[in-house]
């Protein structure tokens, strides 16, 4: 509930302090008090989009602040740890501050917040309902959410949402996939043509120099082959030299130094009979191939045709596009491998979207008929008596709210029940929503409500049943309705009363708790307008049972 409400500089309010109790609370005043500059206020602590052109004239900035108190706190404390805002049991203090520059700065329990958390909190502290919320009552999307709190749905329609939203991401992943495989294999076809190519060539690193090599021996093998027989020829000194060698070891008895060069010539005579033998096997191994020539020079010359074509000067850069090619063309495996494991998770997505859905489905479908009676009976006891209404639910595309549209129906005289948004009235709209809200606050724990003028369009004695009706709210929850109704005012347990005043040549709105007597005088303002008779204020006290 909301405890207390401290406003400064916003708009025509320069400074308010109030506490609120518990139960009804009814807010009246002229046309023009004020009234929505106190919703607009609260507002604000809903997160609401803060203006710089709210502050009072010569201030410098507003202040909006309100204490809460709330009776089940997990959920809240779950909000305000994630948020990193301390929490103490059962007491939450709102603060925003709105600068003349337009930079806002919002606190919850003197801690710095985002207005998104404020937005949030809300949804736990305070429901602020206005005319705009009637209109809301002939939305599909607005009926099937109410469909889904009375059917207890939230939780699997929250569920159904993360499954729809699990799904479109896989398929948009898909998607996105399958162009990107449309898109590589549209030169797949061109890159493993070029892949075969070189891997048929089976290139190998350093093969063009030893082509090169045989290829020039080969085109000159007879040349080769002729002075490699007149060079093993002039190499046979072997008998002159093993002579000489002779002669100095003979010599060696008369010269120590004789036999060093004798072991030289030896050593010389060996490895010139090895570099004999070489030429000469050389000479004999050398057969000339026209055969393996034209081989060669074939090579050569697709290896030369495979560097031009790639614009490559080496076959190692050949290589290195080829292994290139390969890994390119095993991306495009591993896309379509991924493909393959996205499309199982789309299909198990999908498949327990539908599951969840149709659960769904069932649900809202086994409640509407329940809703739609119970709404039928509570409307019928604010003077529509031959009211009908129905709720029809209708499978339609599918979407994060599963795969059903609803639709009220409604009728005041007893027939066949048409389309809520076509056939309602403003002040027919009004009953029906504050049958909806009663209805809701007996099943779900609302936070405290604030109806603005929801009995507009809505007099005499239907005016006095609607004012039971929030009674009866109020007297299991906090309820502030801001009424021109005398019957509806004459119920709350609280009454404040909103004035505009003129202070120094300036017009300032306040809020005043009325005591008895205050309070019998502004229902007869209401129930006779600006001349106040001894009938209006016998009859306020009548309604006020007084």
């Amino acid at each position: 509930m909301l405890r207390s409400l401290h406003i400064e500089n916003y708009v025509l309010i320069d400074s308010l302090d109030v506490d609120f109790p518990e139960g009804l609370v009814i807010i009246t005043g002229r046309t023009g008090a004020g009234k929505s500059i106190l919703l607009g206020a609260l507002s604000l602590l809903t997160g609401a989009k803060a203006d710089a052109s709210l502050i009072s004239e010569g201030a410098d900035s507003l202040i909006v602040e309100g204490e809460f108190q709330v009776k089940d706190g997990k959920a809240v404390r779950e909000l305000l740890e994630d948020a990193g805002v301390e929490y103490e049991d059962g007491e939450i203090l709102i603060r925003r501050v709105v600068h003349r520059s337009g930079r806002s700065r919002a606190f919850v329990n003197d801690c710095p917040c985002s207005t998104g958390v404020l937005g949030e909190l809300a949804s736990y502290l305070i429901d602020i309902h206005s005319q705009h919320q009637n209109l809301l009552l002939s939305k599909s999307s607005y009926q099937l959410e109410l469909l889904d709190h009375f059917a207890h749905s939230e939780e699997l329609r929250e569920e159904c949402g993360k499954a729809w939203e699990l799904m479109c991401g896989l398929e948009k992943q898909v998607k996105e996939l399958k162009i990107k495989i449309s898109d590589s294999t549209a030169g797949a076809e061109y890159k493993k043509a070029q892949w075969e190519q070189l891997e048929k060539a089976k290139l190998r690193e350093g093969e063009f120099e030893e082509l090169d090599a045989e290829q020039k021996e080969l085109s000159h093998a007879e040349e080769i082959k002729a002075l490699l027989a007149e060079a093993a020829e002039n190499c046979d000194l072997s008998a002159q030299l093993k002579g000489a060698q002779k002669a100095l070891e003979k010599v060696e008895k008369y010269w120590e130094g004789a036999g060093e060069l004798a072991s030289r010539i030896e050593s010389s005579r060996i490895e010139l009979e090895d570099i004999c033998y070489e030429v000469q096997s050389r000479s004999d191994g050398l057969q000339f191939s026209q055969e393996r020539l034209e081989q060669v020079e074939d090579r050569i010359g697709l290896l030369h045709q495979l560097m031009r074509k790639h614009s490559l000067s080496s076959v190692e850069e050949l290589i290195a596009l080829r292994d290139s090619l390969k890994g390119s063309l095993t991306g495009s495996e591993d896309l379509e491998e991924r493909l393959s494991e996205l499309s199982e998770q789309l299909e198990k997505a999908q498949t327990k979207y539908r599951q969840i859905a149709a659960e769904l489905h069932e649900r809202r479908s086994k409640a509407a008929g329940e809703l739609a009676l119970e709404l039928q009976n509570s409307i019928r006891e604010l003077e529509l008596e031959k009211a009908v209404f129905e709720v029809e639910v209708l499978e339609t595309k599918p979407s994060g709210s599963g795969v059903d549209e609803c639709h009220f129906k409604f009728d005041s005289n007893g027939r066949t029940p048409s389309d809520l948004s076509k056939c309602a009235s403003g002040g027919e709209l009004s009953r029906i929503m504050l049958c909806i809200k009663e209805m809701m606050s007996r099943y779900i724990g609302m936070p405290t409500m604030i109806f603005d003028e929801i009995d507009t369009g809505v007099s005499g004695s239907a005016a006095h049943k609607m004012g039971q009706l929030i009674t009866k709210m109020g007297a299991h929850m906090q309820v502030f309705a801001i009424t021109h109704l005398p019957q509806v005012a004459a119920k709350g347990q609280a009454h404040y009363v909103v004035r505009k005043e003129e202070v120094e040549g300036r017009s300032v709105s306040t809020l005043t708790r009325l005591n008895q007597e205050e309070r019998i005088e502004e229902i007869a303002r209401l129930l006779s307008s600006e001349q106040i008779s001894a009938e209006a204020l016998a009859n306020a006290k009548s309604l006020l049972g007084c």
